[in-house]
C-alpha cells in the first residue's frame, strides 16, 4: 500500500457512519464507554429494560454529527425481549455495526449462601450475550457487510479475588460473577474463530477495578492495596480501549480480551 492510500490514525479510530447498539449505557462505567463511542462519531442504540430509561438515556449522548441517538426496550435476560428489541433497533436505526454486551443483572450472594436459582439466573447474562451476538452476526451477513461485537468481561474472569480484600466490609466477590465473565471471555474466542470468515470480529473488554461512589465504604482503598499502580480505574480510561475495539483501528484483532485492569492481572 502506497503511503498516501494508508487510512490515518484519525480515520481509523473515526466511527462515522457506524451504528453502535450499546445495553447498559445508563451505567457508571456503560455510560462512559457510550460517550466514548458517541464522540468518536457513532450513532447509539441504547437499550434497556425500561423503554423510557433507554430513551432518556440516549437522549444524554453526546451527538457531534446530529445522528438522533436512539432508545430501545431490550431485556437481554429474556430471549423474547432480545428479538423484539434487536429488530425494533433495525426498524429505528436501519443497521447496526457494532454490538457492545454490557448490561448486567446483578448477583448479591457470595459462595457462602449463593442458591442454585441466583447461580443459574447469573448465568443467563452469558446466555443474552450469545444470542445479541448472534443477531448481530446474521444482521451483517445478511447486509453482505462487516460487523463488531465487544463482550464486556472482568479482571475477573481471568483472576481469583483476594478474600481479605471484601473482609470485614461486604460480601465476597461472587462466585456466580467470575464464572459468568470466564465464561464470556472464552465465548470470545469460540465465536471468533467460527465468524472471522463471515467478516464479524469478536472481542472482550475487560475492565479492573472501577467502584462506584455506591461501593461499601473503604472497598477502594482495599482494593488500591493490591494495584501496581496503586489506584482505582475512572470510567473514562474505558472510552479509549472501547472506541479502539469497535472501530477499524483494531481491524486485524479478534478472539482477544482487552484488560483495563491497572496491571492487576500482572502480579
Amino acid at each position: 500500500m502506497k503511503p498516501t492510500e494508508e487510512p490515518t490514525v484519525q480515520q481509523l479510530f473515526d466511527l462515522t457512519g457506524k451504528t453502535v447498539l450499546i445495553s447498559g449505557a445508563s451505567g457508571y462505567l456503560g455510560g462512559a464507554m457510550a460517550r466514548g463511542l458517541a464522540e468518536a462519531g457513532a450513532r447509539l442504540v441504547v437499550t434497556s429494560r425500561d423503554a423510557r430509561r433507554a430513551q432518556q438515556t440516549a437522549s444524554q449522548m453526546p451527538d457531534p454529527h446530529q445522528v438522533k441517538h436512539v432508545g430501545v426496550e431490550l431485556d437481554h435476560m429474556e430471549e423474547a425481549s432480545i428479538e423484539q428489541g434487536f429488530e425494533s433497533a433495525l426498524k429505528q436505526a436501519g443497521q447496526i455495526d457494532v454490538l457492545v454486551n454490557n448490561g448486567n443483572d446483578p448477583v448479591g450472594e457470595d459462595w457462602k449462601n449463593a442458591t442454585a436459582e441466583a447461580f443459574s439466573r447469573h448465568l443467563q447474562n452469558a446466555t443474552g450475550y450469545f444470542l445479541l451476538a448472534r443477531k448481530l452476526r446474521n444482521h451483517v451477513v445478511e447486509r453482505q457487510s462487516a460487523g463488531c461485537v465487544i463482550m464486556i468481561g472482568s479482571m475477573y474472569g481471568v483472576v481469583g479475588s483476594y478474600p481479605e480484600t471484601y473482609e470485614g466490609i461486604c460480601n465476597a466477590s461472587p462466585v456466580a460473577y467470575h464464572t459468568m465473565k470466564g465464561g464470556l471471555i472464552h465465548q470470545t474466542r469460540h465465536l471468533a474463530v467460527y465468524w472471522a470468515k463471515d467478516n464479524v470480529r469478536v472481542n472482550c473488554l475487560s475492565p479492573g477495578p472501577f467502584p462506584s461512589e455506591a461501593a461499601p465504604a473503604g472497598l477502594a482503598e482495599r482494593l488500591s492495596e493490591h494495584s501496581p499502580m496503586g489506584r482505582m480505574g475512572k470510567p473514562s480510561e474505558l472510552k479509549g480501549a472501547a472506541v479502539f475495539l469497535a472501530s477499524e483501528a483494531s481491524s486485524y484483532i479478534t478472539g482477544q480480551n482487552i484488560l483495563v485492569d491497572g496491571g492487576w492481572t500482572s502480579w
